[in-house]
């Protein structure tokens, strides 16, 4: 019968132990610093303290190989790497045995935040030198992620101007209670202590709804007023919109981007840009959902000959009378329907993208057959024409096309495993730092981690040498 093992804590070295035989030759750390070692720091702006006096300070590479070891280990605040630097094998390895405090490490993060998105560029190029990056089909999409900001304690303009409709209120009431007793009791009459209180309260309100007013928004968050009111799983909350090009072919990210915008209308192009800057050209198609579908952006994007396929309404699968089977007659300044009738220009207005369109109005339907098939609308059919009718119709003769058709149906797979990654395995479903800037440097952490964690298998079999993707 064998002995179970257990822990012989009086066992003794006659040697002490190595780190280099304590961290094996696939290691992620040696990865990280292999990565980190690559990179020219001082061409991307990071800044050495130089001082004569006092502790010598740590290396930039040496506290940046901390951050991105912390991220791919899914260690991301300051105390937290503060205590790995002490306790785990991978950083004790990385660092040296040093032990940079959590103080060290934040100013580091607040110093160089800008800077982590040339960390993130540098990957991305890295992966394209080593003919890792495929350029065929890419996808863009965004996502929202909550604030940090709490949405209990932030000013929302429905609430304030009924809460002070309510102070208004109790001040009348008071007020007009001590005006009675003036009268009828003889003597001075003291300002109740409630109605000074309520006073209070109401400059307080009034400040709050100038503040709205100034920043012209209904909502604020008085932490993080970079935030904006959006439209999430369990209603809405103070978010950000993180955007990300990924590539279909390895699962790269290649574009990645935060702003406060509420929708994608006009981030297209902006992400398209910055892939051409990070690869030096973009794919040969680009897929996105209906989000991105602008006639500006359309146009913006057939002038830069950027290949992009944007979900919009096509004809096939599209009922008898939808829009798309009307016509459109830019010579007669007119459009006819599926049965022939014409339908003249009303007026215009703005469309939901912000977009002017031209109004058309069915003269005809009280005389159509089909007026109600066609339309409820009581005073007849109407068909919103824009100014860039013809790049919407050059999208949807494209995507007729089933090679195409068949990359646009690829969009959502590509793109959403990079948000389903980051929300689901790094369990990151809110922002931990305050500010537009900030968010945007923790977005590139996150969207560098997932690159590093791709390139890290290819690193692993041999297939990945820094040298020689740098040179």
């Amino acid at each position: 019968m064998s002995n179970a093992i257990r822990a012989n804590y009086d066992r003794q070295w006659l040697f002490p132990p190595s780190l280099e035989d304590l961290v094996g030759d696939n290691h992620p750390a040696r990865f990280i610093r292999e990565f980190v070692d690559a990179l020219d720091l001082s061409s991307m702006g990071f800044k050495e303290s130089k001082g004569d006096e006092g502790r010598p300070h740590y290396a930039n590479d040496l506290i940046l190989k901390v951050w991105l070891y912390g991220y791919f280990q899914n260690l991301r605040s300051s105390r937290g790497l503060e205590r790995g630097c002490r306790e785990n094998l991978g950083l004790l390895w990385l660092t040296g045995m040093n032990e940079p405090d959590h103080n060290t490490l934040w100013r580091f993060w607040r110093d160089h935040k800008k800077k982590l998105r040339q960390v993130f560029r540098q990957a991305v190029r890295i992966a394209m030198k080593a003919n890792l990056v495929g350029m065929v089909l890419h996808a863009v999409d965004g996502t929202k992620i909550a604030s940090a900001a709490s949405r209990e304690k932030a000013w929302h303009r429905e609430s304030l101007e009924k809460q002070l409709a309510e102070v208004d209120a109790s001040i009348e009431r008071m007020t007009s209670e001590v005006e009675r007793s003036e009268t009828e009791e003889a003597g001075d009459y003291r300002l109740p202590a409630e109605l000074a209180e309520r006073q209070r309260l109401r400059e307080v309100i009034q400040s709050s709804l100038k503040e709205l007013d100034q920043a012209e928004r209904d909502h604020l968050a008085e932490t993080d007023t970079d935030a904006r009111m959006m439209k999430m799983k369990r209603g809405f909350e103070f978010a950000y919109n993180a955007q990300a090009v990924a590539d279909d072919q390895s699962g790269l990210v290649v574009g990645a981007e935060v702003v406060n915008a509420e929708n994608d209308y006009h981030l297209l192009i902006p992400m398209l840009d910055q892939v051409k800057e990070n690869l030096g050209k973009v794919a040969e198609q680009t897929a996105a959902d209906g989000g991105y579908a602008t006639g500006p952006e359309l146009a913006q994007a057939e002038a830069n000959e950027y290949g992009v396929l944007v979900k919009v309404a096509t004809v096939e699968g599209d009922g008898e009378f939808d829009q798309t089977r009307f016509s459109y007659d830019q010579s007669q300044d007119h459009c006819v329907c599926p049965r022939g009738e014409v339908l003249k220009y009303e007026s215009r207005k703005k469309d939901r993208a912000g977009e002017e369109v031209r109004v058309y109005r069915c003269g005809s339907y009280e005389q159509c057959p089909v007026r109600w098939q066609c339309s409820q609308n009581k005073r007849g059919r109407t068909v919103a024409i824009t100014a860039h009718y013809a790049v919407w119709n050059q999208q949807r003769e494209k995507q007729k096309n089933p090679e195409m058709a068949a990359l646009l149906k690829k969009r959502s797979q590509v793109i959403e495993r990079i948000f389903g990654w980051i929300k689901q395995n790094l369990g990151f479903r809110r922002w931990t730092a305050f500010g537009l800037e900030n968010v945007q440097a923790q977005w590139s952490l996150l969207c560098l981690t997932l690159n590093l964690r791709t390139l890290y298998r290819y690193w692993a079999v041999g297939k990945l040498n820094f040298t020689r993707a740098m040179a």
